[in-house]
């Protein structure tokens, strides 16, 4: 991994923690941009390492959140399917980069990944934060609004880093 890697990472982090996690858009929406770390992981780690850096990002977004294990959980299961979909959506001479981008993966390839993944954190987070059903159409407009934002920024970082 890249120096420059790990730096974009912790700007992101930094970001996440001092800026996203401040803003509330009417309570329907929150930005998790952090997702991005673990989306742009590199394909070659064994499954046990992604799992266990999907415990660690989710941890320390625990701890900064104050939210009791919700992130821990969610970005454990992204870690957890995103082998098998990769292996999915991911043809096999572009899994010879080792990396998830623009460039080394089809475009539409890369949308579907993303898409994929966020909507499935937003979707854990949402159902774990709100730990009931009573309010599940709430808990749906709260799922599809965050989940929307989240997809626009990460693709939107991802089309500007590509320039």
């Amino acid at each position: 991994m890249q120096i420059k890697t790990v730096i974009q990472w912790i700007v992101v982090f930094l970001l996440q923690i001092f800026l996203f996690n401040n803003l509330q858009f009417y309570g329907l929406c929150q930005p998790q941009v952090y997702v991005l770390c673990l989306l742009m992981m590199p394909i070659v780690l064994p499954r046990w390492a992604d799992m266990l850096i999907g415990f660690g990002v989710g941890l320390l977004m625990d701890i900064f959140c104050n939210s009791i294990g919700v992130h821990t959980a969610a970005c454990t299961f992204l870690m957890y399917v995103r082998q098998p979909l990769i292996a999915v959506l991911v043809q096999e001479h572009e899994r010879l980069t080792g990396e998830i981008s623009w460039q080394t993966i089809s475009p539409d390839a890369f949308i579907k990944y993303v898409v994929a993944l966020v909507c499935l954190h937003q979707l854990t987070v949402s159902i774990l934060a709100a730990w009931s059903f009573s309010h599940f159409g709430m808990m749906i407009l709260q799922f599809i609004i965050s989940a929307t934002l989240n997809i626009g920024l990460i693709l939107g970082y991802n089309l500007i880093r590509r320039q």
